[in-house]
């Protein structure tokens, strides 16, 4: 972990860290915490790597990089017991700020290397990097490369400047601590892999999905989509609208997918409850609408820069009225990417809105991912220019076994229609028959059966027969598959059940698995078990056990391990 004050770089460094361990083929989780803060307060960057895939952060910390004494202050709780940290001064102090005796303390100048070099204040963190990968006998070498190609463009320079204050403070720990840290971490191999958060992938699926229209008021932990579709606008053809508010977004979103333009909006929870007036719009005209909301701790403002999964009811039922939508929320980075590519595809075929749900976890945690397979386009009964040419006594709402109905690019002379959110027939004029209003529901609803036939069933981790079945959503994925590892340990065989598709929902399949499961827990990350209540409420069926977690902060695997293990009782 590196930590400090916002300003000191803290962001960059951990980044470089991850990627370091990554072009040695590691696999590389990280997170990061921050305060709701314009300028200053306590940044921290945590970098976790192994030879596997790692799925989460942990709760505690091996090595703590601290660029000002508070954040040892801060951390020095949560330290491994044979940890070590990395602080900026010429000795060790008497009282070794409080740590434990088994903690490792390496001094080093930074700032004083820093001044003595001639470079800026802020490149105390680039010393510090340096320091580090001496510290752990890591390849500097990989480190310096990954330098040259992320400030290449800002000339030779500046990466003449980095590569220098990166090897003054590796050269200081091997003269100064020949020893080490005691912790060795080797690269494995070349194989490289991409170092992605949940915005990025989830960017990454909107782009190979063909979407060319986004529109977006920023809004954390959204703003990162945004900032990464704005940075690919001239070479994927896009075009990034930040508007004035959230309601013009979704607006914009929904006239451009009218127009026959795959678009998009995202935003947080604050954000989403100005949108829900013009989700009703999108579900009464049948307009395909895909929309990103990002999680953070409510109500109001709640804590703007933490995570939380608390919107799942509120997506659920947002806008008046009874009215078809998916929801869906993927649980990893890999996900993320995939799930653009369902929602957009979901969304024309069946012509209606689907919400795809993260969280500040997911979207800002990075991961080291393979390269993505995309998936195939199906812009359902999109009728095209040899199609329209030949149409006559066009019905924009036609009542068909499916409910589709077929849609048009507005402009062609045999294809007028009205795009009416009254309650309308099957050409679009306003109608208040009350036959017509059961038919029109019945149609826009009857949508579900033929979804849910399509969708890809819950996944089940872990083998069948084990002793208790988490149940969960969302990015409490990642904590669960690593507690997992260390419940076997404890001889407590446990599967696991990710619900990513949350309406329509799975019911039938959901129902199959808690039969056939000794003891069910259900783990999510909001005050009231939303996911427990939703599934009693769809199958009947109530689970034995919730583990919820509500401060801002995410799940530990080690956290999980230990309520499992308390709700599991002796033997």
């Amino acid at each position: 972990m590196i930590g400090g004050e916002a300003g000191f770089g803290i962001m960059a460094s951990g980044l470089m860290v991850s990627k370091t361990f990554s072009r040695g083929g590691l696999h590389v989780f990280d997170t990061v915490e921050n305060p709701s803060l314009i300028r200053g307060g306590h940044n921290t960057y945590l970098v976790r790597t192994a030879d596997r895939e790692v799925h989460s952060h942990t709760g505690y910390v091996d090595m703590l990089v601290a660029l000002n004494e508070e954040t040892i202050h801060l951390h020095k709780a949560g330290m491994s017991e044979t940890g070590c940290i990395i602080f900026d001064g010429k000795e060790e102090p008497e009282d070794r700020f409080g740590v434990h005796a088994d903690i490792s303390l390496f001094p080093i100048p930074l700032s004083e290397m820093v001044k003595s070099l001639g470079a800026k204040s802020i490149m105390r963190n680039t010393a510090a990097l340096g320091a580090t990968i001496a510290l752990i006998g890591y390849d500097l070498a990989i480190l310096q490369g990954l330098l040259k190609d992320m400030f290449h463009h800002k000339g030779d320079e500046v990466v003449k400047e980095n590569i220098r204050m990166v090897r003054a403070g590796y050269d200081f720990m091997v003269e100064n601590h020949p020893g080490g840290s005691g912790t060795i971490v080797r690269p494995l191999d070349d194989h490289r892999r991409m170092v992605l958060n949940g915005n990025e992938a989830m960017g990454l699926g909107v782009l190979a999905a063909g979407c060319r229209f986004y529109s977006a008021y920023p809004m954390t932990p959204a703003s990162g989509l945004l900032h990464f579709l704005a940075a690919e606008e001239k070479n994927h053809h896009l075009v990034i609208k930040q508007t004035e508010d959230e309601l013009a977004a979704i607006l914009m979103a929904i006239g451009a997918n009218h127009a026959g333009v795959r678009a998009m909006t995202a935003t947080s929870g604050g954000g989403f409850s100005l949108m829900t007036e013009a989700l009703g719009l999108a579900a009464m005209t049948e307009t395909p609408l895909v929309v990103m909301e990002a999680q953070r701790p409510g109500p109001s403002t709640g804590l703007a820069t933490r995570t939380e999964a608390g919107d799942l009811r509120f997506v659920m039922h947002a806008s008046q009225g009874d009215f078809l939508r998916v929801v869906m929320a993927p649980g990893d980075v890999k996900e993320c990417f995939w799930a653009a590519g369902r929602a957009f595809n979901l969304a024309e075929k069946y012509q209606i809105p689907v919400i795809i749900l993260t969280d500040k976890f997911l979207t800002e945690s990075h991961t080291t991912v393979e390269s993505f397979e995309p998936m195939g386009v199906d812009r359902g009964l999109l009728l095209n220019n040899r199609e329209m040419d030949v149409l006559s006594d066009y019905k924009r709402y036609e009542r068909t076994e499916s409910g589709i109905s077929p849609r048009i690019v507005p402009g062609h002379p045999n294809a007028v229609f009205m795009a009416n959110s009254n309650e309308h027939d099957e050409y679009g004029h306003d109608l208040e028959d009350p036959d017509n209003r059961t038919a029109m529901m019945d149609k826009r609803m009857g949508k579900s059966e033929y979804i849910l036939e399509e969708l890809e069933e819950p996944i089940l981790y872990g083998p069948l027969g084990s002793d208790v079945t988490l149940i969960s959503w969302s990015s409490t994925k990642g904590p669960i598959l690593e507690a997992m590892m260390l419940l076997e340990q404890s001889d407590i065989r446990v599967n696991f059940l990710q619900i990513i598709y949350l309406l329509p929902f799975q019911a039938e399949e959901v129902t199959r698995i808690i039969h056939n499961s000794k003891r069910t827990i259900c783990v999510e990350n909001n005050q009231g078990a939303q996911l427990a209540g939703i599934i009693r409420e769809k199958t009947g069926l109530a689970v034995d056990e919730t583990i919820v977690k509500y401060s801002g902060r995410m799940f530990t695997p080690e956290e999980i391990a230990s309520r499992v293990m308390e709700v599991m009782g002796p033997g």
